[in-house]
């Protein structure tokens, strides 16, 4: 095990999260929506959101048990920084995009390794949104575009806007409901 987090730690970090998040996107609807318009392309969230990552990477590759592929684990930590530099250098289409699905991949992994062989009912709700945060990562890294398009979609009217935050809300009261039941 990597991360050694409690499932109601877990889930109630990421329900308030959601709360906040949504709330505030809620509350300050137009400049949010303003501003996701750019997100996609934006060089600077992408370079930062990557070296998030990168950092992150570099460090469960440092700390984990790799089993048979040990041998690997030095060339890995130099290709790390590598990959990187050269995606930061090279890819300049949706940057912020793929690092926020690469982010997102990495995300998933702790929010189901605390949910493991849990007896808890919560576990099956912080599954769910890990594997949707797994499904939608991998998605936004092969095909970032789709990023751009939901955005559009979901800011192209108030309801559907509104939908959209008040279900990040709704499930974020319900993971931090779950904890404390």
């Amino acid at each position: 095990m990597i991360y050694s987090l409690e499932l109601h730690t877990v889930a109630l970090f990421v329900g308030v999260l959601l709360i906040l998040s949504h709330g505030v996107a809620l509350s300050f609807s137009r400049e949010v929506r303003e501003a996701l318009k750019y997100f996609p392309r934006s060089r600077p969230a992408g370079v930062i959101l990557l070296s998030i990552a990168a950092i992150w990477f570099f460090w469960i590759v440092k700390t984990m048990d790799l089993g048979e592929f040990s041998s690997w684990r030095n060339t890995m930590l130099i290709f790390i920084p590598v990959w990187a530099i050269a995606t930061i250098l090279w890819v300049e289409e949706f940057l912020a995009v793929r690092a926020l699905g690469i982010l997102l991949l990495l995300g998933a992994e702790p929010l189901i390794e605390s949910a493991f062989l849990k007896p808890d009912v919560l576990r099956y709700f912080v599954n769910l949104l890990a594997y949707a945060w797994a499904i939608l990562g991998l998605f936004w890294v092969g095909m970032p575009y789709l990023l751009r398009d939901q955005i559009a979609w979901v800011s192209k009217t108030d309801l559907r806007w509104k939908l959209a935050c008040l279900g990040g809300i709704a499930y974020g009261v319900l993971l931090v409901a779950l904890v404390f039941v």
